[in-house]
């Protein structure tokens, strides 16, 4: 596409944060609301946090509000893209897979829309988070969650070739490298942060994601109160392929714009080359990538 080449024009992208509820309605109208404000912006493709669908206040809601792709929900998104003609990057869906009579357990997919509302690339988060800090957070997606089996290919955008990620992945720089392998600009990682994990580690991670790989790093995130036994991090953001933050939400509901510069990108890939440095001959097990333990 031409505006991954470059010296191509910087297109402008768009991040959101929401805090999503147990109420669909409610947060289907939040996000609406801001995809429209993006595509008035001229933004050509917006990001959407981690179960920008819902929150549910317990595992058993949680199962019961969940749909399939083919459900009134991921419709109306798609008729969203049409009306407003702007890409969407739907960054963790409740999936009732194929399997869901068999294990009544869902998918975390995140989900690429193009302005037709075509399903452009699908991806089921492989790194379930599984986390018991004592006092703190207390997460434990697999008793409700299949782990994905791939890693998903690069997909063309017109901001840049981007690789679909969710919230957790964040942490296992592996995924990010083989992305950028794969071909990716973009990284990008919708998410659901705890206030505890968010403040300690969310930006850090990032910014080490951008600069080991030198891609965009896009990170749309929830916010505030979900439930009242859950509360989200924020701070949304975006970092450059130097590990800039370029673009960051403030509290509350809303969204922060970047533009993307692949001139830039492969200037820093040019003047740093750290991809044709690397030696993967000396990283043994780590360098497996494709190779994973069975869950």
């Amino acid at each position: 596409m031409a505006a991954t080449t470059p010296g191509a024009l910087k297109p402008l992208i768009a991040v959101c944060q929401v805090t999503s509820t147990p109420d669909k309605e409610q947060n289907f109208a939040s996000c609406s609301r801001l995809i429209r404000e993006a595509a008035q912006r001229g933004a050509c493709i917006v990001f959407l946090p981690e179960a920008f669908d819902f929150i549910g206040s317990n595992t058993e809601e949680t199962l019961s509000m969940s749909e399939t792709l083919e459900g009134e929900q991921i419709h109306r998104y798609a008729s969203l893209a049409r009306e407003c003609g702007i890409w969407q990057s739907l960054g963790g869906f409740h999936e009732r897979g194929s399997n869901w009579e068999s294990t009544r357990r869902i998918y975390n997919c995140h989900l690429l829309l193009n302005p037709q509302g075509h399903l452009m690339g699908t991806y089921r988060k492989t790194h379930l988070c599984d986390v018991e800090l004592e006092g703190r957070v207390s997460l434990k997606e697999r008793n409700f969650t299949n782990p994905g089996l791939e890693i998903v290919p690069p997909i063309s955008t017109p901001a840049g070739k981007v690789g679909l990620a969710i919230c957790y992945d964040l942490r296992f720089p592996e995924m990010s490298l083989a992305l950028t392998q794969e071909g990716a600009e973009i990284l990008t990682y919708p998410s659901a942060f705890t206030v505890t994990t968010g403040s300690a580690h969310w930006e850090v991670l990032l910014r080490a994601r951008a600069i080991e790989t030198q891609c965009y790093v896009v990170a749309a995130a929830q916010t505030g109160k979900n439930h009242e036994r859950r509360s989200s991090y924020g701070h949304s953001m975006v970092v450059d392929p130097w590990g800039c933050v370029i673009a960051q939400c403030q509290e509350g509901l809303g969204l922060c714009y970047a533009e993307i510069d692949l001139a830039y990108l492969h200037r820093v890939r040019q003047e740093m080359p750290v991809a044709a440095h690397r030696r993967a001959d000396l990283y043994g097990r780590v360098a497996a990538l494709r190779n994973p333990p069975a869950p």
